[in-house]
């Protein structure tokens, strides 16, 4: 990525939501890949893979759920990779052609929001299998005090490698990659023997509640590439505008696609651990039924795989949180304060939640109530995009980060209510939809017969109304550019001109 490897990876990374020039754009599809499923390729997805089997269903039943979850999130994630390469910056302030340049805020708040929850359940989930496996392996006792060594340890080189930035986070995941794929695949051996493809589950085909717990955990096998939308720009901003959008696409896809790989062995082992210690599948402890049912020389492996996967997860998340604060209070923070003030309010967070109020179920459904309010967010931008034929005008993006006014997404004062009016009610009827029995079970949850319907319907309610509300209300013709819209009509001109910096 630079003739100067060595020397990019260990300075620290100047860029912020500025737009990136031209010459320092050398990342390729591979990087964005790279990026993905190492952030991905952790045992957070593994435990995301236990549950087809905690929901009661069979093996095969499991592994189609997952297969459908992965690869319907997987297509409506990959034009989310566009918008970096296309506007240089992440995609928060990219929502800003749609949303309207104050409008943005609403990305960079639910990317703020993932980005925290998905980091307390990566450190969370790492250092209990790290403790975990130590306390096999070498009799280390598991206490309040090793827990929090383990949490501390994760949170810190965590945040000392998205303070470094960009080039240090890509090389660790470059790691993380093969040495996290390469480790699940041996667990593939270890658990070889014990692994009945047969097993039945308790919900068979056909029976009551079957088809709740099957969409349920497509569902949620779903939710794992959605909740990257919100940063997959804060990675594809380093790649050439003129780089195939196919490429790029293809490697989204293709990493998530990679994922199957923790997926499956959280389904799989999940079977072993369902005969062996059934106990821990009704409790919802996978990890600690994982240990139970591992031979003892799969110790160090799941140590490695916690180490790992910790680390590539956790930089995915934060790195993309201090980037967005930074755009946010531009005037304020830089990207290396940002991600510092985030980082270790963060392992605040993190500390408070698991010994003092044990949130660590309760994030985890946060997290699901999240990406159901991403989900619409993510729908609006990507029919954006192709309305407008792929055509932005990347210097007015930065209006609100210059503290200027005016410009082609000025709107009505900064905000485009024709991207909010589609948001605001797809998200609060998503929400009215979610089904998470004895977590969280919305006033309409319950309509499909106990079925969680809230992405489909939260994803086809926010199609169907902002396709309509730019028909109605046309939006100012020079945000199409030269071809102008595709489908609908353009409004009058009526750009205003970039002001200097704001006194409000």
């Amino acid at each position: 990525m630079n003739n100067n490897k060595q020397h990019a990876i260990t300075q620290i990374e100047a860029f912020g939501v500025e737009q990136i020039p031209a010459g320092e754009r050398s990342a390729k599809p591979l990087d964005l890949f790279r990026l993905i499923f190492g952030g991905a390729n952790t045992f957070s997805t593994a435990v995301l893979g236990s549950f087809p089997v905690i929901f009661g269903l069979s093996f095969e039943a499991g592994a189609w759920a997952i297969l459908l979850g992965v690869l319907v999130g997987s297509i409506i994630l990959a034009p989310m990779g566009l918008f970096g390469a296309l506007n240089g910056t992440n995609n928060a302030v990219s929502s800003g052609a749609h949303f309207g340049v104050h409008g943005r805020v609403v990305g960079s708040f639910l990317s703020l929001l993932t980005a925290i929850a998905f980091f307390s359940l990566s450190v969370w989930s790492s250092g209990d299998a790290l403790v975990g496996g130590a306390k096999r392996l070498v009799g280390l006792p598991e206490t309040d005090l090793s827990l929090g060594l383990a949490y501390g340890l994760f949170a810190v080189l965590v945040l000392v490698v998205c303070i470094y930035g960009f080039r240090f986070m890509l090389w660790v995941n470059k790691i993380a990659v093969w040495a996290a794929s390469l480790l699940f695949l041996l667990g593939a051996a270890a658990f070889f023997g014990p692994f009945d493809a047969a097993f039945a589950g308790s919900v068979q085909l056909g029976q009551p509640g079957f088809w709740a717990s099957f969409i349920g955990a497509a569902l949620l096998a779903m939710s794992n590439p959605v909740s990257f939308g919100a940063f997959l720009g804060d990675w594809s901003r380093y790649i050439p505008r003129e780089t195939s959008q196919k490429r790029i696409m293809l490697a989204v896809i293709g990493a998530q696609l990679g994922t199957l790989i923790p997926f499956f062995f959280g389904l799989i082992t999940a079977t072993i651990v369902a005969l062996k210690a059934p106990d821990y599948i009704a409790s919802y402890n996978y990890v600690g039924g994982l240990l139970a049912v591992s031979p003892t020389w799969f110790f160090l492996p799941v140590c490695l795989i916690a180490v790992i996967g910790g680390m590539s997860t956790g930089t995915t998340a934060l790195y993309g949180t201090g980037l967005d604060l930074s755009s946010v209070l531009p005037r304020l923070l830089s990207r290396v304060q940002a991600t510092l003030l985030i980082g270790v309010l963060s392992i605040a967070f993190i500390f408070i939640g698991r010994f003092a109020f044990n949130l660590v179920q309760s994030v985890s459904t946060f997290a699901v109530l999240i990406i159901t309010c991403t989900s619409p967010w993510m729908v609006i931008m990507i029919l954006g995009l192709l309305v407008r034929r792929g055509f932005y005008h990347a210097d007015d993006l930065q209006v609100f980060t210059r503290g200027q006014r005016g410009g082609a997404y000025w709107f009505h004062n900064g905000w485009n209510w024709r991207g909010m009016g589609a948001w605001i009610p797809s998200a609060v009827v998503g929400l009215c939809f979610v089904n998470l029995p004895g977590q969280f079970v919305g006033p309409l949850g319950e309509l499909a017969g106990g079925i969680d319907i809230s992405l489909p319907v939260t994803l086809g309610l926010a199609a169907a109304l902002y396709l309509l509300l730019l028909s109605l209300f046309p939006e100012p013709a020079e945000v199409y550019g030269p071809k102008g819209p595709r489908w609908i009509k353009a409004g009058k001109a009526g750009t205003q001109p970039i002001a200097g910096a704001e006194t409000a």
